[in-house]
């Protein structure tokens, strides 16, 4: 049998993951061969607080924004802007592939060589005159929605080449992931908003992601990342908020069904809206999805061998509550006299919103197993 260089890259991946994931310590000791081979050397990321690395604290300093303080960051002992005690999924992607740690695209002193960060947390996929219009009424802590981090990659774009075609060249070597949705939900149901109500802007949300990829496309893009939802269902902040007697109410890790279901179903549409983008651009262009769902599932249902403790795992590090989930969203985490849990480590939820970095490392091993062969295939 003739084994093409493609699907050797592919399986040399997979032995090499099944590896280092089987006996994970840091993503970063992954022997990943030379950008040249891997065909990109640089990284855009969009989204929000799953993935913001200091823009939203960049763009609004005097802003009252807990984690530009600690105890956020305080595992790599600096805050910086991203919401968990350290790193993020998208520093250990970057870490991965041997390539700094993407800054923020509103840091001056930046180092965008091999990359920028445009998320920011609080953003939403629709802009917020739209959500406004749907009744969705709220003070957002930024506006800088998906369409405004994309004209800001056009801004980064016009700064770093001269001629389209040396554009299409340098983002054709580039990887792009986009992570966005989470909050136009959240934003809905923090208001009152019914499941059915809410679903009802799935359709728009997952086209407002779809356009984005199809934007990035239009400008050379071949590898794109599209990250689907978490199982808000296993979140402090809505089991704190959904909290019920009734046991039926929840699945066999103590989530709310409900809310993960309505979580699979933005997931859904997300994967039938990618496999439609696969269908437009069928020639050199993965256009893969980001389970973040399963990942984090995953973890809870290892949470024991992953080194977590088990009988914590919907409980918030940094909180403070009488409930289970030791959040309220009255006195959150940064707040005065909110306490840190003495192992981050140990916790899956760091504030009962985002994750400690400990989980976000082993999202990214999953998500990494998965995507990795997928964006290799593209030469």
């Amino acid at each position: 049998m003739v084994i093409t260089s493609i699907s050797f890259k592919v399986l040399f991946f997979l032995l090499l993951f099944s590896y280092y994931f089987l006996f994970p310590t840091n993503v970063a000791s992954v022997n990943i061969p030379d950008s040249e081979r891997l065909a990109f050397d640089t990284i855009f990321q969009f989204g929000d607080s799953l993935s913001d690395t200091g823009n939203l604290v960049l763009e609004n300093p005097y802003g009252a924004h807990s984690f530009a303080s600690f105890p956020y960051g305080q595992t790599i002992h600096h805050p910086t802007g991203r919401c968990s005690d350290g790193l993020l999924i998208i520093d250990y992607i970057a870490s991965v592939f041997h390539l700094p740690l993407l800054s923020p695209f509103l840091d001056r002193q930046g180092n965008f060589d091999h990359g920028v960060n445009f998320a920011v947390a609080g953003s939403t996929a629709l802009d917020t005159a739209i959500l406004r219009t749907k009744n969705i009424v709220f003070s957002p802590p930024t506006n800088s929605s998906l369409s405004f981090q994309l004209s800001w990659f056009k801004h980064h774009l016009n700064s770093m080449c001269t001629s389209r075609l040396e554009c299409e060249k340098k983002v054709g070597k580039s990887l792009f992931v986009i992570e966005t949705g989470g909050n136009d939900y959240n934003y809905a149901f923090l208001h009152g908003k019914t499941v059915k109500e809410v679903k009802e802007l799935m359709p728009e949300v997952v086209g407002a992601i779809k356009e984005a990829v199809n934007e990035v496309i239009r400008y050379g893009a071949i590898r794109v990342v599209v990250a689907g939802n978490l199982p808000i269902g296993c979140l402090p902040i809505y089991l704190a908020a959904f909290e019920s007697r009734d046991r039926t109410q929840y699945d066999e890790l103590k989530c709310l069904k409900e809310m993960n279901a309505f979580a699979k179903y933005h997931n859904d549409l997300l994967q039938q809206a990618i496999r439609e983008l696969q269908m437009e651009h069928p020639d050199n262009v993965a256009i893969v999805y980001g389970d973040y769902y399963s990942a984090l599932r995953w973890i809870l249902q290892n949470a024991a061998a992953l080194g977590f403790d088990e009988d914590n795992v919907l409980k918030a590090c940094c909180g403070s509550s009488n409930n289970a989930y030791n959040f309220d969203l009255k006195r959150m985490c940064g707040d005065k006299e909110v306490q840190v849990c003495a192992n981050p480590t140990r916790l899956v939820s760091w504030d009962g919103i985002h994750l400690t970095q400990r989980a976000y490392l082993r999202m990214a091993q999953r998500l990494l197993q998965q995507v990795v062969p997928k964006i290799l295939e593209v030469v």
